[in-house]
């Protein structure tokens, strides 16, 4: 989804192995919508070469002040106007040092100088350059200047050690800028509650009953919504995924019984509610206090969960709405419209695993959005578009 269409990136790349990782960075940046301008210190230039670079932006690279011994000059301070945001990545140790104490040796440095647009650096150097005091120092001072740092990850660095130095991958950094540059005030003041992925119910200490949701479309949903300007309550199945949008409060349950009441004590604070997880509609009568072994055919007794989106339906006030989602095998319409009226749910979501791309596992779905009234069914699409479809529909019958 182009999230940032319409806007100005400058990218620095400085002297640093991890900027082969720009390309990607770039093929991100431009698929989601931006223009991108690269700088490169001549360092950097020894990394990756400026005819790589431009080629995938559809821009010259600029590196050095001047071109040609013609008096045209490149202008530093053009670039600060032009940008709605820089980003250097990857940023060397030098390169940090330089822009903390404003050292403006070469274009990179007297572009920041003159930059208007907020400035986020991603770090890549060794561990021992990352943890050394004059470069926490400098980082301390840049985020003073009210820069922002994304912290490097840990790895094995190119010096083949393990620690914390490696440049954040390019996915993540794309994340952080979509949440900078693509907030809105849509849901400014507003607190939804949203719940996604799995529950385990357990048969002993190492086996448990769950369903295959990998939690992708809460987790875009929480995400949509905090990018809109909500306060998120996110209760979260056990799923392998982070969340990064700072306005994303994350609850972790495992079990049906723990989502329920974490859903019931946040709902009476929240405007809505999303209730996208995947909840276990049984759980065992009991647990057993130790492995089960192998010794032929055993019964399991199962018994009813809490219907979290009934019990949520009794308890909405008039000012709250409540969705619901319906995965359905079979008579998908009349049961999820069933759904929708028992539950008193204000949106029903119906996808079906008939359709190919959609359901459980994937990173794209195709889900029609019913109301009392009406119903919508919209292509398939990426599970952060479709994300957006759905937060859509709820701003528009929120109070």
């Amino acid at each position: 989804m182009q999230l940032l269409k319409g806007k100005h990136i400058v990218l620095g790349i400085t002297g640093s192995i991890a900027a082969y990782k720009a390309c990607t960075l770039i093929r991100l940046l431009i698929k989601a919508g931006a223009e991108v301008q690269v700088v490169i210190t001549p360092a950097g230039k020894e990394f990756i070469t400026p005819l790589t670079l431009s080629t995938l932006t559809g821009k010259p690279v600029v590196s050095e002040f001047f071109d040609r011994r013609d008096g045209s000059w490149h202008s530093h301070v053009d670039l600060g106007q032009w940008a709605d945001l820089m980003l250097v990545a990857p940023a060397s140790a030098s390169t940090i040092a330089k822009m903390a104490h404003g050292v403006a040796d070469n274009m990179l440095i007297t572009t920041y100088l003159s930059m208007k647009a907020p400035v986020m650096l991603a770090p890549a150097m060794d561990l021992d350059m990352y943890a050394h005091p004059a470069t926490q120092a400098n980082l301390d001072i840049l985020r003073g200047y009210g820069n922002i740092v994304i912290e490097a990850a840990s790895g094995e660095l190119a010096s083949h050690l393990v620690g914390k130095g490696r440049m954040e991958e390019p996915e993540t950094i794309l994340r952080h800028v979509i949440h900078k540059l693509a907030t809105t005030n849509e849901l400014a003041g507003r607190r939804i509650l949203i719940t996604a992925g799995p529950t385990y119910e357990r048969l002993d200490p190492v086996r448990y009953i769950g369903n295959f949701s990998t939690g992708k479309m809460g987790l875009a949903l929480a995400e949509a919504c905090a990018l809109r300007g909500a306060e998120v309550q996110l209760v979260a199945g056990p799923v392998q995924l982070a969340t990064f949008h700072p306005n994303i409060h994350r609850t972790n349950v495992e079990s049906a019984q723990q989502m329920y009441e974490a859903a019931t004590q946040l709902f009476p604070t929240c405007e809505a509610a999303i209730l996208c997880a995947a909840v276990a509609d049984f759980t065992p009568a009991s647990c057993a206090d130790e492995k089960i072994k192998r010794k032929g055919p055993i019964s399991l007794a199962l018994e009813p969960t809490h219907d979290i989106a009934a019990a949520l339906g009794q308890m909405k006030t008039a000012s709250q709405r409540l969705v619901g989602f319906a995965l359905e095998t079979q008579n998908e319409m009349g049961n999820a419209r069933e759904k929708l009226t028992r539950k008193n749910l204000d949106l029903i979501v119906l996808n079906t695993l008939r359709d190919e791309g959609a359901g459980f596992g994937h990173d794209t779905n195709k889900v029609t959005i019913l109301t009392p009234n009406g119903q919508q069914a919209f292509p398939l699409k990426s599970k952060a578009e479709v994300a957006h479809d759905i937060i859509s529909s709820l701003c528009d019958i929120l109070d």
